[in-house]
């Protein structure tokens, strides 16, 4: 058992992959020598080689190209792309190319490959470096979604997802690198699509993803301990698959429902949950169901205006107390 930062923990994971499997290669801008712009890939160069990890020109649709290529002739590729705002420059492989590729070749090629992307506000890098944008991704049938709170989810969900024989866009948030938590030794698999109940509870489920996770669990200390209410929060950790029976499940307990959704609030995930829980648990339901998000607007500059449109711990915890009574 060690302490890993997040930013360790997605090295160890690629470490792990690589070691594990030859047909897996690593490539993306600045990430061999460099280590990544977050540091997050230091020393992979040194120990697997220029044939395994490489640099690449500062081309998105480049840098996808090669990663479907390669997925499609027999290689599992993890492709990064420094922040996930710039998958817009290569939305056409992310809605277009990927996903479909099974299906429109009659399964006579399958595309495994992960895009690693650093996602994510909080780190002060502006409305076009700070997007969450991991709404747009599970709109696509055929992607599955991951987003990890902690550096053993890091390791064990980026192994699934190498593993995975569909195309799994992996969103690692930028606010959580320096984050730190204990990793088993060995090695580490995890399963897509399946929730983790952080924190027991009865009165109230509170779902949250990546670094709206250690949000939610500090508000639900706090509501414990000055509120006398008991709230359940879960680490969705994979919004496609979507683990939608430990939800359910919370809900048929606790009676309420609360998402804390760094997304801006319009067509964010939670309104997808939203959704699937008022047509299959509505009469478990005690009260509305209450969405804590982002407001729809480009996140600001300000160091100061920042903090205030995100999800705080606060606003969670005033949020649920007046929701409850």
């Amino acid at each position: 058992m060690a302490e890993l930062t997040y930013r360790d923990a997605v090295a160890r994971g690629i470490a792990q992959e690589l070691e594990r499997d030859d047909s897996v290669i690593f490539f993306g801008e600045d990430v061999a020598k460099a280590g990544g712009v977050f540091k997050a890939t230091v020393g992979l160069y040194d120990t697997f080689g220029p044939k395994r990890v490489r640099d690449c020109p500062i081309s998105e649709q480049a840098i996808l190209g090669a990663a479907m290529g390669a997925a499609m002739t027999g290689m599992r590729p993890i492709a990064e792309i420094m922040f996930s705002d710039f998958m817009a420059v290569c939305f056409d492989y992310v809605a277009n190319e990927f996903p479909k590729v099974r299906y429109m070749s009659a399964g006579q090629f399958g595309c495994p490959l992960v895009v690693r992307t650093a996602n994510g506000a909080g780190s002060r890098f502006g409305a076009q470096h700070s997007q969450s944008i991991e709404n747009w991704a599970m709109m696509i049938p055929g992607l599955k979604v991951v987003a990890p709170s902690t550096p053993v989810d890091v390791v064990g969900l980026l192994a699934a997802a190498v593993r995975d024989p569909d195309p799994v866009i992996f969103f690692e948030h930028k606010s959580l690198y320096a984050t730190k938590g204990e990793v088993p030794d060995g090695e580490i698999i995890d399963t897509l699509g399946t929730a983790k109940i952080v924190r027991p509870g009865k009165d109230a489920t509170i779902l949250a993803l990546a670094l709206m996770v250690p949000r939610a669990l500090a508000a639900a200390e706090e509501l414990a301990e000055k509120h006398g209410i008991d709230a359940e929060v879960i680490d969705l950790r994979s919004l496609v698959p979507l683990d939608t029976q430990a939800i359910l499940a919370s809900v048929e307990k606790t009676g309420r429902l609360f998402t804390v959704e760094e997304n801006p609030r319009l067509c964010g995930w939670g309104a997808e949950i939203a959704s699937i829980v008022a047509d299959e648990a509505f009469w478990d339901l005690d009260g509305p169901i209450v969405r804590i998000t982002t407001p729809h607007i480009p996140l600001p500059a300000a160091d100061n205006l920042e903090d205030i449109v995100l999800p705080t711990v606060p606003r969670i915890v005033e949020t649920v107390r007046t929701s409850l009574g």
